[in-house]
């Protein structure tokens, strides 16, 4: 077969007026919502360029290490090298003569920032995951691969960097299949890797991919399989047959009577329903900065990943009867739409970026916020390209967009038709780990300092900030020092308010370890108001069947409580403010006035008076009793405990494993990586690692790195 020179370019999207693509109900099979996620510095936004530069949008190929790149548009992202929110885009792609519509979300890699992972995969219909061919799977690989199962998102694997000294493909791959518990299958081989890589094997169209160095990669060379590499390729294909037969019958039929009798598209087809359906996970490879493999891959996202009609009706429930509420992907179903992300725009303001389920929907038109119960009108409505606003005239079904004019809306909202009233499930976020203290330098600082703080706060939802009034301070809280840096970065820039900041602290918790049985009376007369009420109950930690790892993974606050009062007792009518009594103190610790991480109350026991009980005798009742009872039940305080991995060459090991038994480190584990450098996995306190980056480089001459994670909380030692 003679060789065949593919130029693979999209059409260019034409920013002044896009209306036009709205003008007629779409084919949503032609539709795909799809996220880049993936360990920080493994080539997101580098592979989102060239995706931008193919497919039209763009026409020169931005760099991360020059600070042009398209979706890191923030200051602080181009100055550190690094994503920090999430952008969205859109570009379109031809794949076997068919045109699709891809919206794309570049999401951040650093710890600091899952947020924008978290709540970008809420809304997603399908992932590209990259992997580096060096590092393999990295701790936040594992971390955005557990929120893509939680949100049930099929996703195919990239494996990148394949030009790096120290590539392995095939161990990449074993490693998704270990550390994962993926069936991850190759649908390509490299030929060649590190510095000899120079193109790959596609298994199914069994043909070799060699991309031209001097055309930024647009032009690739389709030659047959090199006859040295015949036989691995055969090995290859069979295995990735044998996984998809176990997902179709017919096409296990089709494989058992003559496997060399099938096609491209019946692979194709067959692989498309392994992967819509979480079965397998395709597994390509290539190097976005040497811009090679990249059409492939967006070939594979139009062929695999599902479109939102392959994924069905979204179910909700009705805000007033809790009913179940289902809601089809189609521009003719009642409007549904679920806001993930709030941001503030410099031009156009308050900016609400969403994903439409069902329906369609217009500027000028009102919509209804499950949650407020308030109708609101969207007065625009924008077509996204990282900061950059196309505005559009409206939305439908399968659309990612965003819109002005929603005054009070938040992460997690539903949006949706009045007359036929929907809420989606929504987002719940980890508690922050570390705060500081602020203060504004001048008059002029303090008078615009309270509003910049609520408009980051409504932006993130890992950010805190909050009055301690027994210091007279405003403290800040969030996930990381480096989340906190680039707060403190964005109030100076965008809002213009200079502060002075004290150093980082630990955002402790506090927990019963022990269940005590108490009662407690109020008999209160204030003027001519008679407040009595008596309540007998057991505290104590809550059972571990009650309690779920993620509660604790995420530090939220978590209160079991059980009635177990006859009615002649106490009057049901009575148990929400006792419950409410109740959680209102977990605010506020026992021993520090930590918050309280869990814990369990039931109320056995209780007495009214004789005439005119009153609600809030019982829930003073039970905010009285838990003062009395809870110094009872053995308190402790809970530290956060950090995940982290130190990579550092083999001579190091000893100072950096010294240094972490220091700061009461455990270490769980070590592995060889390319060369001599070790990969430890370890856990600590975080209270022992403020700085630990800046330590480690010196222990390592500037040759280590460090990756942290928060773990869980766990009892701080006594002192």
């Amino acid at each position: 077969m003679p060789n065949v020179q593919c130029t693979r370019r999209g059409r260019a999207l034409p920013l002044p007026a896009q209306q036009d693509i709205f003008a007629m109900e779409k084919d949503l099979r032609y539709t795909r919502n799809i996220g880049i996620t993936a360990h920080i510095d493994a080539g997101k936004t580098t592979m989102t360029e060239r995706i931008l530069f193919y497919s039209g949008v763009t026409h020169r190929i931005g760099e991360v290490h020059e600070g042009n790149t398209v979706t890191d548009w923030m200051e602080q992202e181009r100055e550190r090298g690094i994503t920090i929110t999430s952008a969205t885009t859109r570009c379109t792609w031809t794949a076997a003569g068919e045109e699709y519509d891809l919206n794309i979300i570049d999401t951040p890699g650093h710890v600091d920032f899952t947020v924008e992972v978290n709540r970008s995969l809420r809304v997603l219909d399908g992932l590209v995951f990259l992997f580096s061919a060096v590092d393999g799977v990295e701790p936040q690989s594992e971390t955005n691969w557990r929120l893509a199962d939680n949100y049930r998102v099929p996703r195919l694997a990239f494996v990148n960097k394949m030009d790096r000294a120290g590539a392995d493909f095939f161990k990449v791959v074993a490693d998704i299949q270990a550390k994962l518990g993926a069936t991850a299958i190759p649908v390509q081989i490299p030929i060649g890797e590190e510095e000899h890589f120079s193109g790959v094997i596609d298994l199914i169209t069994q043909q070799a991919l060699a991309w031209h160095d001097g055309d930024f990669g647009a032009i690739f060379t389709e030659t047959p399989i090199p006859p040295g590499m015949q036989q691995q390729a055969d090995t290859w294909r069979r295995r990735l047959l044998e996984e998809i037969a176990v997902f179709d019958e017919a096409f296990f039929d089709a494989f058992v009577r003559n496997s060399d009798a099938l096609g491209e598209a019946d692979i194709r087809r067959a692989l498309r329903t392994a992967v819509c359906t979480g079965g397998i996970v395709p597994v390509l490879c290539g190097s976005a900065y040497k811009n090679k493999g990249i059409q492939p891959c967006l070939d594979a996202v139009c062929y695999y990943l599902p479109a939102p009609a392959d994924l069905g009706a979204v179910r909700g429930r009705h805000p007033q009867t809790e009913a179940e509420v289902s809601r089809k992907p189609a521009a003719s179903e009642p409007f549904c739409a679920l806001v993930f992300k709030i941001a503030t725009d410099p031009h156009v303001g308050h900016l609400s970026f969403f994903r439409v389920y069902s329906g369609r929907l217009e500027s000028g038109i009102q919509v209804l916020n499950a949650r407020t119960g308030k109708k609101e009108r969207i007065t625009r409505l924008y077509q996204m390209y990282a900061n950059k606003q196309n505005t559009i005239d409206r939305v439908e079904a399968g659309d990612i967009a965003a819109a002005v004019g929603l005054a009070d809306v938040y992460t997690g909202d539903t949006l949706c038709a009045p007359e036929y009233p929907i809420v989606l499930e929504s987002m719940q976020f980890p508690e922050p780990v570390v705060s500081l203290a602020i203060e504004p330098k001048t008059q002029h600082d303090l008078d615009n300092l309270s509003q910049a703080l609520a408009r980051l706060v409504e932006e993130d939802p890992t950010f805190r900030a909050h009055f301690n009034p027994d210091t007279n301070q405003m403290v800040i809280s969030g996930m990381g020092e480096l989340h906190l840096e680039i707060i403190l970065d964005r109030l100076q820039r965008e809002f213009h308010v200079a502060v002075n900041q004290g150093k980082p602290q630990v955002n402790y918790k506090e927990a019963l370890t022990q269940t005590v049985r108490h009662r407690e009376q109020l008999h209160l007369q204030h003027g001519a108001v008679n407040l009595f009420a008596e309540l007998g109950f057991e505290l104590g930690p809550a059972d571990e069947a009650f309690l779920n790892s993620d509660d604790f993974k995420n530090g939220r606050t978590k209160m079991q409580f059980e009635w177990a009062v006859r009615q002649e007792a106490v009057d049901r009518r009575f148990l929400s403010p006792v419950q409410e009594g109740f959680a209102s103190m977990m605010n506020g610790g026992v021993l520090a006035g930590h918050a309280l991480l869990s814990m369990k109350v039931k109320v056995v026991d209780g007495l009214m008076p004789p005439s005119e009980p009153k609600p809030l005798a019982f829930e003073l009742c039970a905010k009285y009793g838990f003062r009395a009872a809870a110094p009872k039940c053995a308190p402790q305080i809970l530290e956060p405990v950090m995940k982290l991995e130190v990579i550092t060459p083999a001579e190091y090991a000893g100072p950096v494993l010294g240094d972490l038994n220091r700061r009461r480190g455990m270490p769980k584990n070590q592995e060889s990586r390319s060369g001599s450098t070790l990969a430890i996995q370890a856990e600590a306190p975080l209270s022992e690692l403020f700085g630990y980056v800046t330590a480690l480089r010196t222990l390592s001459a500037g040759r280590a790195v460090a990756n942290l994670e928060f773990s869980h909380y766990a009892p701080a030692p006594n002192v």
